[in-house]
């Protein structure tokens, strides 16, 4: 959507940073002025409502938040949101979500109709990656690679300070190059993307397929013997208590996501890769061969200049980095 002015003063603003995940809505306040998001509030997607479902949640959720925090509702300059994409910023059109499965939604009007503040709209891998820079891991880098692993795959590549979104928005799509030329089907209707891999969804399916086939191992007793139960964390979960299959499917999961990750490094050379989501409370299960996979694939002077590390903003990167997102396209405007 087209940017609007907002004051030159940021002092006591507070701008509503909404992060639109293919599993969880998370709305929260962030000081214009740079800081932590307060006031969250977090609930299911559920995009199989429909989108009107969707607008309404978090409309109502930025109003809770904006309450709960005690801010005065003028003080609130506008609403920064991340939405999987590929979608266009300039009409705040979300043109193609497969996790949503949203096509031509007019994201951004709906939006600044219902809440009655401007909005700007962007990926939220995009938006998580500019958080990371922003406030977290990536401070003080000018050229970092942001890595979201959720229900989907995502990336945001900062250069020079300045996110890069491609010529027509769709810049840091990792999660849909491809590790296997005729591999699984993925969520986009292609065959073979990092994705279909290595997203929650699919560590949890490749869990159960062992299970299924008969390995024994302490998920089936954290999931009360219910297979579907199973994501992503609770495999990350019983690796970190030393479950043999869980760090199996972790080790597996970390080669795989090396693979894309060494093929970054080689073609961008950031300085920083930072990895976000739930494979960070695998820990040092997932870093560690991770970074043995970049070391054996990626070109040593790039793999050498380059941190592999975790995100600091663990439930909120999306939340600060759309409101984020927020301030730098205003301020341009």
């Amino acid at each position: 959507m087209a940017p609007r002015d907002t004051p030159g003063d940021l002092t006591g603003r507070w701008v509503v940073g909404i992060d639109i995940g293919g599993t969880n809505l998370v709305v929260g306040l962030v000081p214009a002025a740079g800081g932590d998001a307060v006031a969250l509030r977090n609930r299911a997607t559920d995009a199989e409502r429909g989108v009107d479902a969707v607008v309404d949640d978090v409309v109502r959720m930025a109003e809770e938040a904006v309450a709960a925090a005690g801010v005065d509702r003028d003080r609130v300059i506008g609403m920064g949101v991340g939405c999987p994409g590929p979608l266009d910023r300039a009409t705040g059109v979300v043109s193609h979500s497969p996790n949503l499965k949203w096509r031509d939604v007019p994201l951004g009007a709906l939006l600044e109709a219902r809440f009655d503040r401007p909005v700007a709209l962007d990926n939220d891998a995009n938006c998580a990656a500019w958080g990371e820079w922003w406030q977290g891991a990536g401070r003080g880098t000018e050229s970092m690679f942001g890595l979201i692993v959720g229900t989907g795959i995502g990336g945001g590549w900062i250069s020079g300070g300045e996110l890069q979104h491609g010529c027509s928005d769709a810049a840091g799509e990792i999660g849909h190059t491809t590790v296997a030329f005729d591999g699984r089907l993925c969520a986009c209707g292609n065959y073979g993307c990092l994705e279909a891999y290595a997203s929650g969804p699919s560590i949890a399916a490749r869990a159960r397929q062992g299970l299924v086939a008969g390995t024994e191992s302490l998920l089936v007793d954290l999931v009360e013997g219910d297979l579907d139960r199973i994501s992503a964390v609770t495999v990350f979960e019983a690796a970190v208590a030393g479950d043999a299959f869980a760090d199996r499917v972790v080790n597996d999961t970390a080669r795989i996501l090396g693979v894309g990750v060494a093929n970054l490094i080689n073609l961008l050379n950031p300085e920083a890769v930072v990895l976000m989501g739930g494979v960070t409370r695998a820990g040092e299960h997932l870093l560690g061969p991770l970074r043995t996979e970049v070391r054996t694939r990626a070109f040593r002077v790039a793999a050498d200049a380059c941190r592999i590390v975790p995100g600091e903003l663990i439930e909120t990167a999306g939340v600060v980095g759309a409101a984020g997102r927020f301030l730098r396209s205003h301020a341009a405007g």
